[in-house]
């Protein structure tokens, strides 16, 4: 389970980053180049997903598997397999905590990673290509001679924390607390349906799908319009680029509630997987 929490804080703190680099392309006016090279870095969040998908199933099929050697009659009847379903409560809790964990990691290394990935942005920019600003990375004289040239992004730092969100609007710092709130427990959620409703797991499994769905809604409708929008708005002129980085501030406070909500949420919304699974499966119930 250290190993899954692990990749789940590094998944979560990458995710976190995000916001930094919205914020390096709105200071820059270059955040289709910062959107652009940030996908070299999430790619490392990409390959941790890869990894702790097929452990975390590992870990339910394990706990099933383990119930039906001991249980003497019905699976779900059985004390033992009732603490092992605890048990395995308290370690996908760990998992999500270690989200936080990786959540809040991420927010304190924004205003760095902002600082840092302004300058990339120009170096690539003097490179021309992927390959080159590599080169320059890896090489200590290149990328020291090259970051001396632009000191005065390190107002990127000193700039001083926001106060009340007045121009960023309330129901979008709930819709994306929400948002990550589902998207942190929904395959947990499921997972742990499939070790309530052993025989139908597999269904239970696939309806986080659905749940992450939910999700994906309110984020196309609500956050992602809204976020875009106000860094239009900042690019064009037409607003302040403190906004910008006062809803980064702010997204990144509701991302760290959102992984707090997935504590609350995950119990309620694994048995609601399990009466949907049922349903699916059993219609005739």
């Amino acid at each position: 389970m250290l190993l899954i929490a692990v990749l789940t804080a590094i998944i979560h703190l990458t995710d976190t980053l995000v916001y930094a680099v919205r914020l390096s392309g709105v200071t820059t006016r270059r955040l289709a180049t910062a959107f652009s090279l940030f996908q070299i870095i999430s790619l490392l969040a990409s390959t941790a997903n890869l990894i702790q998908a097929p452990l975390l199933s590992s870990v339910v099929e394990k706990t099933i598997n383990t119930g039906l050697k001991i249980a003497s009659g019905s699976l779900l009847e059985s004390p033992l397999y009732h603490y092992q379903l605890t048990q395995l409560s308290m370690d996908i809790r760990l998992v999500i905590f270690s989200a936080t964990v990786g959540t809040v990691v991420g927010v304190l290394l924004t205003p760095a990673f902002n600082y840092v990935f302004t300058r990339v942005i120009f170096l690539f920019e003097e490179a021309g290509s992927i390959p080159r600003l590599i080169v320059i990375l890896l090489s200590p004289h290149l990328l020291a001679r090259t970051l001396r040239k632009r000191p005065w992004y390190l107002g990127a730092l000193k700039a001083s924390l926001p106060g009340r969100p007045k121009n960023i609007p309330l129901a979008f710092l709930i819709a994306n607390t929400m948002v990550i709130g589902i998207w942190t427990t929904g395959v947990l959620s499921a997972l742990y349906a499939g070790a309530l409703l052993p025989e139908y797991r597999s269904t239970a499994s696939l309806l986080s799908g659905v749940v992450n769905g939910v999700a994906t809604i309110l984020s196309a409708m609500i956050v992602d319009p809204t976020a875009a929008m106000i860094t239009d708005q900042a690019l064009r002129g037409t607003r302040d680029q403190r906004d910008v980085r006062q809803m980064v501030y702010y997204l990144c406070l509701t991302r760290v509630l959102g992984t707090i909500l997935a504590q609350v949420i995950f119990l309620p919304a694994a048995y609601l997987i399990k009466d949907v699974a049922l349903i699916i499966a059993v219609p005739e119930r």
